[in-house]
């Protein structure tokens, strides 16, 4: 049996013709669901990213419900992709320099994981976009302004657009 939310019978009093399937996620939420949604977007994107302590900015993104491993560096102004929050795993010692993108999601795009392994470094203003599932291998590195749109195995180097592996 399908729940509606109140955002879901609103929708359905100015679109009566649109069936269940075809009804923007964002309606098919509770009220409180949205509400959280709300916060986690402006925490994620506005307060973490500008937060000048490395601490305070993992315990944001991890109150959000991003999986960070110890010892990690996530530099300022990094977006890590608010919408899929369970997809993305970081392990510990890894390094995420500053303006890093991550995006889980895209136009006609499933929400695919992407995974970093313990140890891996990730240059500065790098773009992480999962076309499928993504993994950046153990103390593998990603040089900055990489575009990297497949996994990069364990102790291997990742330059350029889109990425190609050095050996």
């Amino acid at each position: 049996m399908k729940k509606f939310s109140l955002l879901y019978i609103i929708y359905k009093i100015f679109h009566p013709k649109v069936k269940y399937e075809k009804v923007p996620y964002v309606y098919k939420r509770t009220l409180l669901g949205q509400i959280w949604h709300t916060i986690r977007k402006w925490i994620c994107q506005v307060w973490a990213p500008n937060c000048s302590s490395n601490g305070v900015r993992r315990l944001l993104y991890r109150m959000c419900g991003f999986k960070i491993g110890k010892g990690t560096f996530i530099g300022m102004k990094c977006y890590l992709d608010d919408m899929c929050v369970e997809k993305m795993e970081i392990g510990n010692n890894v390094t995420i320099s500053y303006g890093v993108y991550f995006a889980c999601h895209g136009v006609h795009q499933q929400h695919n994981k992407i995974i970093i392994k313990n140890g891996a470094y990730i240059g500065m203003r790098a773009t992480i976009i999962a076309p499928e599932d993504i993994e950046i291998g153990e103390k593998a590195i990603v040089g900055a302004q990489t575009l990297v749109n497949k996994s990069v195995p364990s102790g291997k180097t990742a330059v350029g657009i889109p990425c190609r592996i050095l050996d």
